[in-house]
């Protein structure tokens, strides 16, 4: 089992077992048991942790459970820690709850800290899986000349949607427990729910979900791995103008008298493999040479072979998204936003200019 599905899998445990002891106990658990109620919403702070390491595991190719990484469950021992101890003290505990009665103690500080610490733990944690995504298409446009299996848009529209839904009911929940308005029920209803079908579709998304970089890297480690020597020899060596260009004609030549474009899952380790040069030397001088990265490298060449089949009588029988294909792309979505992106217009209103040039 992949690193990503052991994370995915250890995640969905933990969510059906939140969902369940809901499910089962939340009539009597919030007004009879406040210290197990306020662990249980401790649980919301497990959310956070598995959403960053599920979403490392997949982008991070080197990717390791280490110490530091656990840290991200810290607060939620803390809290629980704090739970414990304070079980031992009466007069402490009659403060820790949830629900208001009169009879109760006043709220301490140090559980007001930790509802704090809860609900910010999902606005921080969407926030850097907003960075990370970031960081992925860097890596995408730097390595693969298609994003249509790699831009994870399923886990992106997933952390978005689940992003405002935690949030609002957060703030929500925040309002009754300090100023007791509100409804307590309508927040933990809401919050379980919605982490029901969250558990649903992260569940049969995720299983399908292939890493993104790991077969990459693999591949490109096992193919240099005889020469990592001569590659220590000269890593830290600048290239000269003239290796650049040198390097940057082969790469031309390859691509345009090979048309390695329209191989649709084309990518960086396997174009660095087939020229022999290491990766990281192909990548500096597609950037330096070329003034783009990989992706807009390989699809300049694909948009340019659309263009001339579309003006091309023998490929008239062909659509426009049959001519896509065949010149490299994968994705009808991706073949369009690429085409205008390079072009300023859709490729159906290039191929109405041409028809009426030619009329």
């Amino acid at each position: 089992m992949a690193k990503h599905d052991k994370i995915l899998f250890c995640w969905l445990i933990y969510l059906g077992f939140y969902t369940g002891i809901y499910g089962l106990f939340s009539h009597k658990l919030f007004s009879n048991y406040h210290l197990l109620s306020a662990s249980f919403v401790s649980l919301l702070m497990l959310n956070g942790p598995f959403l960053y390491l599920y979403i490392s595991s997949l982008i991070q190719h080197n990717f390791k459970l280490t110490t530091e990484k656990l840290l991200h469950f810290l607060p939620f021992l803390l809290f629980n820690l704090y739970l414990l101890i304070a079980s031992f003290f009466p007069d402490a505990s009659e403060g820790i709850r949830l629900d208001h009665v009169e009879h109760a103690g006043k709220p301490l500080f140090l559980f007001n800290l930790f509802l704090t610490l809860t609900v910010l733990s999902g606005p921080i944690y969407f926030i850097l899986a907003f960075r990370m995504f970031k960081k992925l298409d860097i890596n995408i446009f730097n390595n693969f000349s298609s994003d249509a299996n790699v831009n994870l848009s399923w886990l992106r529209k997933l952390v978005y949607s689940f992003g405002v839904i935690w949030t609002m009911l957060m703030i929500i929940a925040t309002v009754h427990h300090i100023f007791h308005l509100g409804s307590l029920s309508f927040c933990t209803d809401g919050l379980s729910l919605s982490l029901s079908i969250f558990v649903i579709l992260i569940g049969y998304f995720g299983l399908k979900q292939n890493e993104i970089f790991s077969q990459e890297a693999i591949k490109e480690e096992n193919t240099y791995i005889s020469a990592d020597k001569n590659k220590e020899k000269y890593a830290g060596i600048p290239m000269s103008e003239e290796e650049l260009g040198d390097c940057a004609e082969k790469i031309r030549h390859f691509v345009e008298t090979e048309k390695a474009y329209l191989n649709p899952d084309l990518s960086l380790p396997q174009l660095a493999e087939t020229l022999d040069v290491p990766s990281h030397h192909l990548s500096r001088v597609i950037n330096d040479q070329f003034g783009v990265n990989f992706f807009n490298f390989v699809n300049r060449y694909r948009v340019e072979e659309v263009k001339a089949k579309i003006n091309d009588p023998k490929f008239r029988n062909l659509s426009i998204l049959g001519i896509a294909y065949d010149s490299g792309f994968n994705s009808k979505s991706a073949f369009n936003r690429v085409f205008k992106n390079m072009e300023g217009i859709t490729p159906s209103e290039y191929k109405r200019q041409i028809s009426h040039q030619t009329d």
